[in-house]
């Protein structure tokens, strides 16, 4: 959509309320830190759905949810498309007990790493390779082991949408280890918030489960079925974003 007046106001606007609500959120949650998980869960997903109360209200962002029947209930990988802050939050709004795999640095923000440790967070030192796999794989198994859902970005960092693709190894080899079905989360996120810009567009986000792999495959049999229904499927996506605006009459910046 063309950078306009109105849209620097209202991206400036939600951002203060973004934070804010943020910020409140992780204050009041700190007497959850001693209560069980799924009171300190609520807190979360009170976070994730009034982020996107506020992203629709201010922005006029909306979000279509796809498939999620397709995800099964209890234990499983969730392999997400990565274009945007948007879906380190947003996803806490439909999937019963998430954990992210994320790097380790996030964990040492003071009272955000708090919060993390206590949601059950699997950081993972980047440039430890295999031990960081083994460590993180083994912090994993006992997530799923309790009927948890664990989400991993498949190339590791925030990529604009239509970027070429640049899987990495260790969502193969958790999905060796883990022994569960994984399911590719296809998304134009990036579309409406993009990376390292404060602008937020309207429009609608849409997230789609797709068919999950069931384990056992080999590791590159995997790895090629992974990137290819999730790039078939974001690809769609976008093109149907863009259709969208071609007959509305406007274009997102990408």
């Amino acid at each position: 959509m063309p950078r306009s007046p109105a849209l620097f106001v209202r991206s400036l606007a939600f951002n203060a309320l973004f934070y804010a609500n943020m910020i409140v959120h992780t204050i009041v949650a700190l007497l959850a830190l001693a209560l069980p998980h799924r009171v300190h869960l609520a807190y979360i997903r009170s976070y994730a759905r009034t982020s996107l109360w506020l992203l629709r209200v201010v922005c006029d962002t909306k979000v279509e949810w796809r498939g999620l029947a397709k995800i099964p209930q209890g234990a499983c990988v969730v392999a997400c498309k990565h274009q945007s802050l948007w879906e380190t939050f947003a996803l806490y709004a439909i999937l019963d007990d998430p954990t992210y795999i994320l790097k380790r640095e996030l964990m040492w923000i003071p009272l955000f790493g708090w919060h993390m440790a206590k949601a059950g967070v699997i950081p993972i030192d980047r440039g430890a390779g295999v031990a960081a796999l083994s460590r993180m794989t083994a912090r994993a198994r006992k997530i799923l082991a309790r009927a948890r859902q664990v989400v991993i970005y498949p190339e590791g960092t925030r990529l604009p949408p239509g970027a070429e693709p640049s899987y990495k190894g260790g969502v193969a080899y958790l999905y060796d280890k883990a022994g569960v079905a994984c399911v590719p989360l296809a998304l134009n996120s990036g579309l409406f918030w993009p990376r390292r810009s404060l602008l937020r567009y309207p429009g609608t986000v849409v997230v789609e489960a797709l068919e999950p792999i069931a384990p056992g495959l080999d590791r590159r049999v995997f790895l090629a079925q992974l990137q290819s229904r999730l790039e078939e499927a974001s690809a769609r996506l976008l093109q149907e974003s863009a259709i969208r605006d071609q007959g509305s009459g406007s274009n997102v910046d990408t």
